[in-house]
């Protein structure tokens, strides 16, 4: 079978990458030939596996008919859903697009599981993300509060998290109250960044429109006009998400993120963010979102690294039963 897509009408070093890498991608990924030629792309080989390619490369040259250069990442997650037959899932993916406006840099949801994150925040005033790093929980959270202040749907932002495990004890390390805690607010400083010019986030942060704080000092407070976010909430006590969950006001919206695999306090049991799937499951208006290893958008290594550390927690899971 052969098939031909044409694309005589894009500039093919956005669809084809440096030195053609994506094409050589799509041919060691699949059982086919594939050739680019005079606008014009030729895949040779049996029915069902030109017909995926086929899918793919139409989807990535509507990709940058939109404006965008295709990147490794994007063919590499465009091979593994049509493999994994979602291949009409990635067609709605690359149709419906989810740009967020009035950032410094273009940010979109760069699979499906993160675009219907993106969907869920638009739509609902609390939201809870849980899944593994690198699947954009805090990263897209961070933007969509910047896109809310810029487009004044929100008066401030808060960026809250655990300081460290449960009791917040910073004790032992060196420095004053501010240096003690910095390295646990970093992450969030650095997504801020990435979305606005450092000297607007040190001028919004100094007037108060943008606040970086432990959990601790949420209490007593409450939040009208703004966008709030809880990161790393697997390390609060159910507690400390009560507490936090309480404080929101009018017109203010939430955003829970963590990774319930990745708990640091002494005991799962005492994290907030798994009990409160139990508790807050039935409430309207908030809305639970699970990514997983196919959302990660770092190195593909990182993917392969939280397949393997799922498989061990597996075993030993099922190792734990038969002891008993």
């Amino acid at each position: 079978m052969k098939h031909k897509v044409s694309v005589e009408d894009i500039d093919s070093v956005h669809l084809y990458g440096r030195k053609d890498v994506n094409l050589r991608l799509i041919h060691d990924s699949f059982d086919v030939k594939v050739t680019a030629r005079d606008g014009e792309i030729s895949i040779v080989g049996d029915d069902d596996e030109v017909e995926k390619v086929e899918k793919i490369l139409t989807e990535m040259a509507n990709l940058v008919r939109r404006g965008r250069t295709v990147r490794r990442e994007d063919v590499s997650y465009a091979i593994r859903m049509v493999k994994s037959d979602h291949a009409e899932e990635l067609t709605q993916f690359y149709a419906d697009g989810a740009r967020l406006r009035g950032l410094k840099k273009l940010v979109e949801p760069k699979t499906v599981g993160q675009k219907k994150y993106v969907d869920t925040m638009l739509k609902h005033d609390i939201v809870v993300a849980i899944g593994p790093a690198g699947t954009g929980k805090t990263y897209l959270a961070v933007a969509m509060a910047v896109a809310a202040l810029r487009q004044k749907d929100v008066e401030r932002i808060v960026l809250v998290r655990p300081a460290v495990e449960a009791g917040e004890s910073l004790g032992y390390l060196p420095g004053d109250y501010q240096e003690k805690i910095a390295p646990y607010l970093r992450p969030l400083y650095d997504a801020l960044r990435d979305m606005m010019d450092p000297e607007r986030v040190k001028k919004l942060t100094e007037i108060g429109t943008i606040e970086v704080i432990p959990l601790a000092y949420m209490r007593g407070r409450t939040l009208n006009d703004a966008f709030v976010i809880l990161d790393e909430a697997q390390n609060s006590t159910l507690p400390q998400m009560k507490m936090f969950l309480t404080r929101l006001g009018f017109n203010s919206r939430a955003v829970v993120t963590g990774d319930i695999t990745q708990i640091d306090l002494t005991s799962k049991k005492m994290s907030g963010l798994v009990r409160i799937q139990e508790i807050l499951t039935d409430i309207k208006g908030i809305e639970f979102v699970y990514l997983n290893e196919s959302d990660v958008v770092r190195h593909r290594l990182v993917r392969e690294v939280i397949k393997a550390f799922e498989r061990y927690a597996r075993s030993r899971e099922e190792q734990a039963q038969e002891d008993d």
